[in-house]
């Protein structure tokens, strides 16, 4: 036992340490001063690297980025159309109108968006289809059956119908079947080729008739646009039809208060625009009679057609604040994201003209509880930091940046407290997420 256990201890075993060589002198060693120069170099050949590759930020219009903001928006999602499809033509629309310097000239509020210039476009190619496939319709063969095969075999060999086994045919039977499949590859081929020609010369005449009637169309335009591309993109149609339509402001003559929204397909017609004067009569008219009636139908089609003629008349000024901030206002009541953002994203370029009049406090905070709402955490933090201090200390400010900080620290008490005390007419856009926060709130509580 001893014995054993002195031989296990006097065995080879592993160190206890590990072994450093002694310095002997105050020099460093030339491999740690390489390692220590290359690092040091390449820190500082790294450092102006990092500051060149610093691009500025692009100032996009308000306008663009509330376009953009609204094609992401679930209620404008298009079943059918992906969000590739989606972005891929909005980088198409947006870029399209860089290239050509109209991104202040386009009207990004009444520009559809690109799911609906998708859908507008298969709706539009759709027919064109359907009318093509009734002119040249496809050839189907009808599929065979065992019995026909059977009959056209006993009708060229001139036998009987019924089929001879494969061990009792004999060296005349193999070289008939044979020269029968010979004969019927020639004459699949041979039809095959007959279609292959009728088929080509269909596509020569229609597009031969395709190739007239675009020339025909580019004919009869007097300032075709400049396109970099034999087709023109959607955008650049819109570009050039707007600069036509729109390349000066007009006079309007009419005096009817009363007119309904059509979306322009024209140069629009003076005979039918309201003048300034006029509209003022027709904004008391339906202020009057949205108290009356409470028609929210008619007045968002009246604010509409009012809201054309300001813009066709290229007139900005307190009375075009005003009309904008009723309709939104309107909308908010009523519910309609839709109207009431294209009416907010008007009224963020003309606050910005410092026209006077109007309340832009109280839309920059409705502006704050619409991205909440949305969850767009771009677009508030890009409002947040537009935002001055003397805007901050704004009440209706105030309370929007505090039901902002409420939901991010998840002080849900806190929250409702704010809800309840919501200045202006923000309780309607509160409206639209507070049960959303109240299940989050629940679900919080029981996790507890």
């Amino acid at each position: 036992m001893n014995t054993a256990w002195r031989a296990s201890a006097s065995g080879p075993t592993a160190p206890a340490y590990t072994p450093v060589h002694a310095r002997r002198t105050l020099a460093r060693s030339a491999s740690s001063t390489a390692s220590t120069t290359s690092t040091t170099t390449t820190t500082m050949t790294a450092a102006p690297a990092s500051s060149t590759e610093t691009r500025k930020r692009v100032e996009w219009p308000p306008a663009v980025r509330e376009y953009v903001q609204r094609c992401f928006v679930p209620e404008q999602q298009i079943p059918g159309i992906s969000r590739a499809e989606m972005e891929a033509r909005l980088k198409q629309v947006i870029t399209g109108a860089a290239e050509t310097n109209s991104l202040e000239a386009i009207d990004w509020a009444s520009l559809p968006l690109p799911q609906q210039m998708i859908q507008a476009e298969r709706n539009a190619a759709l027919p064109s289809v359907t009318h093509q496939l009734s002119l040249h319709p496809t050839r189907t063969s009808p599929k065979r059956k065992s019995t026909d095969i059977s009959t056209d075999t006993s009708t060229s060999t001139g036998t009987s119908n019924q089929e001879i086994p494969p061990w009792r045919a004999t060296a005349e039977d193999k070289r008939r079947r044979l020269e029968n499949a010979a004969t019927t590859t020639n004459n699949n081929n041979n039809i095959s080729n007959s279609d292959g020609l009728n088929s080509k010369s269909n596509s020569n005449i229609s597009s031969h008739h395709h190739l007239e009637s675009r020339k025909r169309r580019f004919e009869s335009t007097s300032s075709p646009a400049k396109v970099k591309s034999p087709q023109p993109s959607y955008t650049q149609t819109y570009t050039s039809q707007s600069s036509n339509q729109h390349a000066g402001p007009i006079v309007g003559r009419s005096t009817q208060l009363e007119k309904r929204y059509l979306r322009l397909t024209a140069a629009p017609n003076p005979d039918n625009v309201r003048p300034l004067p006029v509209l003022r009569k027709t904004l008391d008219l339906l202020k009057r009679r949205w108290k009356q009636e409470y028609n929210y139908g008619y007045i968002c089609d009246q604010f509409k057609s009012m809201r054309q003629d300001l813009t066709v008349q290229h007139i900005k000024n307190d009375f075009t604040v005003l009309v904008y901030e009723i309709h939104a206002r309107i909308a908010l009541e009523k519910g309609d994201l839709g109207e009431y953002n294209q009416c907010q994203t008007q009224l963020q370029g003309l606050y910005a003209l410092n026209l006077g009049g109007g309340h832009p406090m109280e839309f920059k905070a409705y502006r704050i509880l619409y991205f909440i709402y949305t969850r767009n955490q771009t677009a508030i933090n890009s409002a947040l930091s537009d935002l001055t201090a003397a805007e901050k200390a704004d009440p209706a400010v105030s309370h929007a940046l505090a039901v902002r900080a409420a939901l991010a620290m998840g002080n849900y008490h806190r929250f409702f407290q704010l809800y309840l005390d919501t200045p202006n007419m923000g309780a309607y856009l509160m409206d639209m997420f507070v049960d959303r926060e109240r299940l989050a709130a629940l679900a919080c509580i029981c996790k507890a």
